[in-house]
């Protein structure tokens, strides 16, 4: 049945492909990793091989390929993407010597893959369970572990139609999960091989800050955004932004223009650029890749029309906000939290373990409407003396209990690699 539903996916990717750019991306990408494997791998080379479905695993597997490049260089690194949302944007990626699309999960696919690469082991970040890749590693003895995963109640391996494809988890050599509650799951459908290590995007977002911390001005180019900003300004960090967000929190700022703003929106096109805009109207509003020759020398709002800044931008905020709250689903609050901030999101995060924590220990708050932000943000700005000038009591706690949170939660990287390579696996 599995192979049946791939071929039938096959087949919807190929005839999608022809009417969208981001599907025939992948279609022509997953094509060609052939080429590119049989073009750039050593066949005298020793290969570990991660593979990520999108830029949010990448970024979970990112600490555990540096560290495993600093501590056995000797070893090669195979890095491939499912979706070209995380190909597109780390094709270039050079902790990988390899960078490609998974061709998609047909047992001749995984066969034709597994004999180019012959891979010492593999992980696979949090929710890839491939099943004819997983059942060939198994078969041919290969190490494979799932990092960073979390299991949930409804998911299909722990419902009773699901059970024959759950058979696939007996195909991992150990677990590495976030949290006790994905154990106790796994232990019902009797899966024991499992350790407690927490998420690596702990260390990855420690390292962002570190990284930003040592480096000169970063180009908020040729203008740091401090000076720009003025001293002491405050100033609310948006990250990954969609219109439903937007819609609520510009609206409180039109009434309290003593805020600074910077918007870094998900979607970077011209039509949601201009609609930021046109909600700013009466802002002095500059884009993020015009600052440099722009005439402006104190503008209220910076829009970041380009990728690859968020995480260093949280650096700035007073109060952060990440988006997608009001849609599918929350982006990552832990870019924010690292850097001492009090993180602000929406409903759709019960998902997510770490806006759990965040709202239990003080560092995050969820909204769900236009007045809850306004509220919320009343309180953030009441100041309270002794407190600085642009803080409050309440502001400056939940900036505290946010940074706590997230270095008390690091380290699972190095746990990871030290079960991984230990002698006894």
């Amino acid at each position: 049945m599995y192979n049946l539903i791939i071929y039938l996916y096959l087949l919807g990717v190929a005839i999608y492909s022809r009417f969208n750019e981001k599907v025939r991306k992948m279609w022509c990408g997953e094509r060609q990793a052939f080429s590119v494997l049989r073009e750039k791998v050593d066949p005298s080379a020793r290969y570990v091989w991660f593979h990520a479905a999108s830029l949010g695993e990448f970024e979970q597997g990112r600490p555990l390929m540096e560290q495993l490049r600093r501590e056995r260089p000797e070893l090669k690194i195979l890095l491939t993407f499912f979706s070209p949302s995380g190909y597109e944007v780390r094709k270039n990626y050079d902790g990988a010597d390899i960078v490609c699309y998974l061709p998609l999960d047909t047992i001749r696919n995984a066969r034709r893959f597994l004999r180019l690469i012959r891979p010492e082991m593999a992980f696979f970040i949090k929710y890839e369970f491939w099943y004819n890749y997983l059942h060939i590693l198994k078969h041919r003895g290969v190490p494979v572990y799932s990092v960073s995963s979390i299991f949930r109640d409804g998911q299909i391996f722990f419902r009773w139609y699901g059970r024959q494809y759950g058979r696939v988890l007996k195909c991992f050599t150990h677990f590495f999960v976030q949290n006790e509650k994905s154990r106790e799951l796994l232990a019902t459908i009797g899966i024991t091989n499992v350790t407690i290590t927490g998420d690596t995007r702990f260390d990855r977002v420690l390292q962002i800050k570190e990284q930003a911390a040592k480096a000169p001005t970063s180009s908020i180019e040729g203008k740091k955004i401090d000076a720009l900003f003025g001293s002491g300004a405050k100033v609310f960090v948006a990250g990954s932004s969609w219109p439903p967000d937007e819609e609520i929190f510009i609206r409180y700022f039109q009434e309290h223009r003593d805020w600074k703003l910077i918007i870094a929106p998900h979607v970077i096109g011209e039509d949601h650029l201009q609609q930021i805009e046109k909600m700013l109207d009466g802002w002095d509003v500059v884009r993020y890749t015009k600052l440099t020759e722009s005439r402006q020398t104190n503008p209220s709002a910076i829009i970041i029309d380009c990728f690859g800044l968020l995480s260093s931008l949280y650096r700035y905020a007073t109060v952060s906000y990440v988006g997608g709250g009001f849609g599918v689903s929350i982006h990552n609050v832990l870019e924010a939290a690292v850097w001492g901030c009090p993180v602000i999101f929406g409903p759709e995060n019960k998902k997510f373990q770490e806006a759990q924590d965040l709202k239990a220990c003080g560092g995050g708050f969820e909204i769900g409407s236009y007045e809850d932000f306004a509220a919320l943000m009343d309180k953030l700005s009441v100041t309270e003396a002794p407190v600085s000038s642009h803080s409050s009591s309440m502001l400056s706690s939940a900036g505290a209990a946010a940074a706590t949170y997230v270095k008390g939660k690091a380290g699972a990287t190095g746990k990871i690699l030290s079960a991984a390579f230990a002698p006894s696996q």
